[in-house]
């Protein structure tokens, strides 16, 4: 598995994470909010996420989910955005090593895509089974300079 798009090595900044257990639908919601944003804001974005302060919005899979205020149908996707912070960290201190400005780059390129099913069962009465799986993610996060104006 590699990245959905190729970058140039020299002003870019890339970290992936693999087969991550959180839900695909959130994560494609929240990485939907990340792109184009700096690293800074994105951080400071997810960390709302993570306390409860900021809603993510959903455009998806929304038919039974809650407004929630200034932002239409949204949830707070914790376990997601912890993940997806990881990652975006680690593309930043990957930015570091390669001695670019990690503070002052933005998000390229967030995507999240299903990752492999880790096959699972719960016992039930008279000696069945009821399949109880865990759906996986992959996690993309691209990272470029941004051009001084």
């Amino acid at each position: 598995m590699g990245y959905t798009i190729k970058a140039d090595p020299e002003t870019t900044s890339k970290a992936i994470g693999k087969e991550v257990a959180v839900s695909p639908k959130n994560c494609r919601e929240i990485c939907k909010m990340l792109k184009g944003r700096k690293v800074e804001d994105a951080k400071k974005y997810l960390n709302g996420v993570i306390e409860l302060k900021t809603a993510v919005p959903y455009t998806r899979h929304k038919h039974y989910i809650r407004p929630k205020a200034g932002v239409g149908p949204g949830r707070y996707p914790v376990k997601a955005a912890k993940a997806i912070l990881r990652v975006l960290e680690n593309a930043q201190s990957n930015a570091e090593y390669k001695g670019l400005d990690a503070d002052g780059m933005r998000v390229k390129v967030a995507a999240a895509h299903r990752g492999a099913i880790q096959k699972g069962y719960m016992p039930r009465a008279q000696g069945r089974s009821t399949p109880w799986n865990e759906q996986t993610t992959n996690i993309e996060i691209v990272l470029e300079e941004v051009e001084a104006a």
